[in-house]
């Protein structure tokens, strides 16, 4: 009896702890990952870290700012820089993934499941239906056509009812409706039809602006040249990404097209004191090399408008570097300037 005293206490405790352990594992199952209907119920987050493949990513390399990068895509500056939670627009690091897209821009297609619990009406095919819509069953139309009185005057009886049920059964004649008589007409006269003018044709546009776009206007740039002085550099593929312009310093540099003014600084490296405009979603148009900028950040100008003045700042002589860039890609601007 002694010997079983302590067998019995250790087969009670080795229960407790086999208890505590299940109990364990089951609290550890129950705070494991979210269903999958809780899991599509949680709002997608509208930005956030990308992989390296992704189309909406940049992988910044060596030698890469922000403001070329935000060139190279064709986007403001600070439109990169809120998208990727960047506060200092000076460091980025080498590896670093940017978004390069605005986040939600993705084409996509949103699938919704169909709410739980949404009522199906059924209604059998048999069952006819009350000229209110209410649904009756043969039965209960059948006693209501008995309990219903003929016309209102006579009561339920079997006769009535056979009577009810030949008449129902005669074939019904339309009588169609006299022919009333046409009125006379008034005398038809011939309508005066107003006199047409020639169209007058807006005048041709001078050879000194080129408009490009689309038809819809969203795209429409009438362009300009930015200066005037010899053309000593034109466009290559992998090489010159715009046409340079000589001159001498202090010489005008004026927009190429309306627009608004992204970039204005010294942040590129070979571009010296350089502005960018942002035409529209498709083009801009970048100005480097000048001595002076006469414009800031987010100032809106016009075609024509002069803002900065040639110089030589980051190359070897007094020229502009031009550039024409669409969806942040180099383009000749030759193709695009009207002739000289």
């Amino acid at each position: 009896m002694k010997d079983q005293a302590p067998l019995a206490t250790l087969s009670a405790r080795r229960t407790a702890l086999l208890l505590t352990l299940l109990l364990a594992l089951a609290g550890c199952a129950g705070k494991g990952s979210a269903p999958a209907e809780e899991a599509a119920r949680a709002p997608a987050r509208q930005s956030g870290p990308l992989a390296p493949g992704s189309k909406d990513g940049y992988v910044v390399k060596r030698g890469d700012t922000l403001h070329s990068i935000a060139l190279d895509h064709g986007l403001d500056y600070r439109e990169l820089a809120a998208w990727n939670n960047i506060e200092n627009p000076n460091r980025i690091l080498v590896g670093q993934v940017l978004r390069v897209r605005a986040p939600g821009a993705a084409d996509g297609v949103v699938v919704r499941p169909i709410a739980a619990g949404a009522a199906v009406e059924q209604r059998p095919l048999t069952a006819p239906v009350s000229p209110t819509g209410e649904q009756r069953s043969p039965a209960a139309a059948v006693d209501s056509f008995k309990r219903t009185p003929l016309a209102g005057k006579e009561p339920y009886s079997e006769q009535a009812l056979a009577r009810a049920q030949a008449q129902a059964a005669e074939p019904v004649v339309a009588v169609a409706p006299a022919t009333a008589k046409p009125e006379p007409r008034p005398e038809a006269k011939p309508e005066v039809k107003p006199e047409v003018k020639p169209e007058v044709k807006p005048e041709a546009k001078a050879d000194s602006e080129v408009r490009t776009g689309d038809a819809s206007g969203n795209d429409d740039v009438s362009w300009m040249w930015p200066a005037s002085g010899k053309l000593v550099g034109t466009f290559s593929e992998g090489g010159n990404k715009g046409i340079d312009i000589a001159g001498k310093a202090g010489d005008n540099v004026v927009a190429a097209g309306s627009g608004k003014i992204v970039y204005s600084g010294t942040g590129l490296r070979g571009y010296g004191k350089l502005v960018i405009v942002k035409h529209n979603n498709t083009y801009l148009t970048a100005y480097a090399h000048n001595q002076n900028v006469l414009v800031k950040e987010g100032q809106s100008v016009g075609k024509g408008q002069k803002i900065a003045e040639m110089g030589n700042t980051d190359t070897d002589q007094v020229k502009l570097h031009f550039e024409i860039r669409r969806q942040g890609k180099p383009v000749d601007p030759l193709k695009l300037l009207p002739g000289r």
